[in-house]
């Protein structure tokens, strides 16, 4: 499909999107949000897609933010719908995305775009990156799930520092925290993202949506996550995957989903 901001390329089974807006340093505006959404739409009705690696493009950055000019003027109202729009439309359509979704870091994630990366499912950095939510140095809060989000990967101590210091961090601290799976060199990343998302891909993608589910469940207010296991579970035994699976393995084979 036809985009102004993204690069999406699909090869044996992984799409790669890519936020293209180098000069403005991939910065997510209202278009880029509204693409985001169509592509991964699109991806989700794409039976040939199992993996989505997500990036942007360049060594400079993965995304930089969001694009400040657009929403400098917007009153309480507007500033409230800007948050629910982008939450709904992309970081929690992307969080509860059926299929896969990693996040290849490159350069500056900053406010927007950590909240991004931080909607995917995990997070694979190249050693230039640096991460961050300065929006209260701008006079606002993170408002794409940044307050959710990040305490719970990094822990509520270390989320709050991140936020009322509005600082950096890099690659290598944000794995000591959590925030990221790796590191690798900025030659590396695309091809590790792809050796992962191969990995993924030779086991029962009917049972890895299912896990996502699972796992998300637990961090809803209201749901209980093991009720949610104890379904998902069950309803496995009744796919061919399962079948598939287990036949597999009991005659000592590797399983063909």
């Amino acid at each position: 499909m036809q985009t102004e901001n993204l690069l999406t390329h699909i090869e044996d089974g992984i799409a790669l999107v890519t936020i293209n807006r180098p000069k403005k340093l991939n910065a997510l505006n209202r278009q880029t949000l509204k693409e985001i959404n169509a592509v991964f739409t699109h991806l989700k009705e794409d039976e040939s897609v199992k993996v989505i690696l997500l990036t942007g493009s360049g060594e400079k950055a993965f995304v930089a933010g969001a694009d400040i000019a657009e929403f400098a003027d917007y009153s309480v109202e507007e500033g409230k719908k800007l948050a629910a729009d982008g939450q709904a439309l992309v970081f929690d359509y992307i969080a509860d995305f059926p299929k896969p979704v990693i996040a290849l870091i490159n350069g500056f994630a900053l406010g927007g775009g950590l909240e991004l990366a931080m909607a995917a499912h995990f997070r694979i950095a190249s050693e230039n990156a640096k991460m961050g939510l300065p929006e209260v140095s701008l006079g606002v809060i993170p408002g794409y799930g940044g307050t959710q989000r990040l305490p719970q990967l990094v822990g509520k101590g270390i989320a709050m520092e991140m936020i009322m210091t509005a600082g950096m961090i890099s690659a290598e601290k944000a794995a000591t925290y959590g925030l990221v799976n790796e590191v690798v060199s900025q030659e590396e990343l695309l091809d590790k993202g792809k050796a992962v998302a191969q990995k993924i891909m030779r086991n029962s993608m009917v049972a890895i949506s299912a896990a996502i589910k699972a796992v998300n469940d637990n961090f809803v207010d209201g749901v209980n996550g093991f009720a949610s296991e104890i379904e998902a579970f069950g309803q496995a035994f009744g796919t061919d995957d399962f079948k598939e699976g287990t036949q597999a393995f009991l005659e000592k084979r590797k399983a063909n989903f």
